[in-house]
């Protein structure tokens, strides 16, 4: 009586198939914390970029306020 052998047809991956799986998972996931530290290390958005919206901003509430200052005729 055979218990836990597979048919000669039948082919089973064993523990070097799981070792394989399981050392590229390891890598995977050391590979994407390395990738989300660089990403971060990245600015979100360049310096001019800020400045030429903050000078938007500074223009329009000028323009505002001198919207503001005019006379009202009624």
């Amino acid at each position: 009586m055979v218990l836990a052998s597979p048919a000669a047809s039948q082919v089973v991956p064993g523990i070097l198939g799981f070792l394989v799986v399981a050392a590229m998972a390891l890598a995977l996931f050391f590979l994407l914390r390395s990738m989300n530290k660089q990403l971060n290390k990245v600015a979100r958005e360049p310096r001019w970029r800020e400045e030429a919206k903050q000078a938007e901003q500074d223009q329009e509430q000028e323009q505002d306020f001198s919207h503001n200052e005019t006379p009202q005729q009624g």
